[in-house]
């Protein structure tokens, strides 16, 4: 029966258990790098996505603006924000720790 599975639970506890689930899914999904290669998936995706369009080093100039839109729309589900920062940070290597 429907009224079996039926659990009286108060606002507080559904809400605290949801937004555990989900700040720990962001966190391990999107904030932290992995250990495998040291990316965060937006890098990865951003790297994928410019090796599949043969944009590498010995092309001519391609600009950020195409890399950004074909990455947000293929692989990446989050604004253009987020990938344009994660270009930006990749392309400057003082802001990586080691060199």
């Amino acid at each position: 029966m429907v009224a079996d599975h039926i659990q009286e639970l108060t606002l507080e506890e559904v809400m605290s258990d949801r937004f555990g689930r989900y700040s720990k899914s962001i966190i391990q999904e999107r904030a932290l790098p992995d250990i495998r290669d040291g990316l965060k998936p937006v890098q990865r995706r951003i790297l994928f996505a410019m090796n599949k369009d043969g944009n590498t080093y010995d092309k001519p100039f391609r600009k950020s603006a195409k890399s950004v839109g074909n990455v947000m729309g293929n692989f990446h589900p989050h604004g253009d924000s987020s990938i344009y920062e994660a270009l930006n940070r990749m392309s400057q290597d003082w802001k990586v720790r080691e060199h």
